[in-house]
């Protein structure tokens, strides 16, 4: 038997996504989702199941959403201009995110769901996604001669992996633009080469 839909699918995730990233999963009520997309919360949950199988539908949408496809966006970039752009991105994200979410992901991770196992596999899988992105880049430079190769690729893919998690948490304290930028600068003086 089908079942009943009085929603958009795409709307009540990004719903709950937008949810969970204001309130955290502890605060977060069916009823109150469900009546900010207009339909009821059994709705809901016959077609996602109970709360922790929404938080973890919409959380692999917001991660198809904002990971899956972020490298294809800096296909034709040098390996160097591929990192920064991706860092651009990320600032002018933290810099715009007048609610101070922070990191989805690292909220989802660290905050939310400690505990679960099932987030927890998630949220590592994204983050060994986002370092292989960078460890490719940086692999790609050091053979073009673009970055640097006083490390090895492996180490400045975790350098910046953890740039990235530092900045978008320094963000929602401090959202301004001249020192996330400030952060970067020695990040990308470690990856230039400088015989180049």
């Amino acid at each position: 038997m089908d079942r009943p839909r009085e929603f958009d699918e795409k709307a009540v995730l990004d719903a709950t996504v937008d949810w969970f990233w204001r309130h955290g999963y502890d605060e977060m009520s069916v009823q109150e989702l469900s009546a900010s997309v207009g339909t009821t919360a059994d709705n809901l949950l016959v077609v996602f199941g109970d709360k922790q199988s929404l938080f973890e539908r919409a959380l692999g949408h917001y991660l198809a959403c904002n990971f899956e496809d972020r490298g294809a966006r800096f296909v034709g970039l040098t390996p160097r201009d591929a990192i920064v752009s991706f860092f651009n991105e990320i600032v002018e994200r933290s810099v715009v995110d007048e609610g101070r979410k922070g990191y989805l992901l690292v909220n989802a991770g660290f905050g939310n769901l400690p505990h679960d196992a099932k987030i927890q596999e998630e949220v590592a899988r994204v983050l060994a996604h986002v370092e292989g992105f960078f460890r490719c880049c940086v692999a790609a430079g050091q053979t073009c001669g673009q970055i640097s190769r006083d490390q090895s690729a492996d180490d400045l893919a975790g350098i910046l992996l953890s740039t990235l998690l530092g900045i978008r948490v320094l963000a929602r304290a401090r959202p301004e633009r001249a020192l996330l930028e400030g952060l970067l600068r020695p990040i990308y003086a470690l990856l230039a080469d400088p015989v180049a």
